[in-house]
C-alpha cells in the first residue's frame, strides 16, 4: 500500500518539473545563452584590458590543505549546466526577469571589481602540459580576474534559488542535499583546479549570498 501511494507522488513531482521546463522554454533557452555570451565578451575584454597591473592573491592554509586535483576539472565545468537549472525551473515570466536582473547585478559587481582591482592567482608549481584538459581553461581566463570568484558566486546564487524551487516542487530532502553537495563541489573545484585561491572563493560565496538575498523579495512565497 505504501509503495502504491509513493508512485503517484513521485510521478506528480516529475510532472511538475516537466511543466515548469515547458513554460517560456524559448525565452529561457535564448535568454540563458545570450546572458552567457554577453558575460564572456565583457569578461574577456576586461581580462585583456586591465586598468591597473594585476595583484597576486595570497595563498592561505586552506589552499595548502586542498591538493591540486585534475579530476576536479569536470566538476568545475559542470557550473554551466548547474547555473542553467534555476532559470529552466522558473514558472512565471516576472520571476524569470527578477532572476535575470539579480544574476546580472551579481556578475556586474564582479566585473566592476575586476576592472578596479585586477587580481590573479599565484603561479602554481604544475607542468600544465601533463594535463591537456586544462589547455582550454587556461586559454580562456589566464588565471586572471580571480577575486571574487564568479564561479563560486554563481554556484552559491544558483544553489539558493534551486533549493527554493525544490521546496516549491515538493522535492524530497535528498534532492536538496544533492543540490547543496553539487554547489560545494563546484566551490571546492575552483581551488582544486588552481583557478582560484581560498580568498577568491570566500569572496565569491559572499557575493552569491548577497545577490540571492537581494533577489528574495521578487520571488513569490513558498507555499506551505
Amino acid at each position: 500500500m505504501k509503495l502504491a501511494m509513493s508512485i503517484p507522488a513521485s510521478q506528480g513531482w516529475l510532472l511538475a518539473v516537466l511543466g515548469r521546463l515547458r513554460k517560456n522554454f524559448l525565452l529561457k533557452s535564448v535568454g540563458t545563452s545570450a546572458f552567457m555570451v554577453l558575460f564572456f565578451i565583457a569578461y574577456g575584454y576586461i581580462l585583456k584590458n586591465p586598468l591597473h597591473p594585476f595583484s597576486v592573491m595570497p595563498a592561505t592554509a586552506i589552499d595548502r590543505l586542498v591538493p591540486f586535483s585534475p579530476i576536479a576539472l569536470p566538476i568545475y565545468a559542470s557550473l554551466w549546466l548547474y547555473v542553467s537549472l534555476p532559470p529552466a525551473l522558473i514558472e512565471s515570466r516576472s520571476s524569470l526577469i527578477a532572476y535575470g536582473m539579480a544574476a546580472a547585478a551579481m556578475c556586474l559587481a564582479g566585473l566592476i571589481s575586476f576592472l578596479i582591482w585586477p587580481t590573479a592567482v599565484p603561479p602554481a608549481d604544475i607542468d600544465w602540459a601533463l594535463y591537456p584538459g586544462f589547455g582550454i581553461l587556461k586559454s580562456v581566463d589566464l588565471t586572471g580576474n580571480a577575486c571574487p570568484s564568479l564561479h563560486a558566486a554563481s554556484a552559491v546564487f544558483s544553489c539558493v534559488w534551486l533549493d527554493r524551487q525544490l521546496r516549491e516542487l515538493g522535492g524530497n530532502p535528498l534532492s536538496r542535499y544533492l543540490n547543496a553537495l553539487w554547489c560545494a563541489a563546484i566551490v571546492y573545484s575552483t581551488i582544486a583546479t588552481r583557478q582560484h585561491v581560498a580568498l577568491d572563493a570566500l569572496a565569491g560565496i559572499a557575493l552569491g549570498v548577497v545577490a540571492a538575498i537581494l533577489s528574495r523579495p521578487f520571488v513569490s512565497p513558498v507555499p506551505r
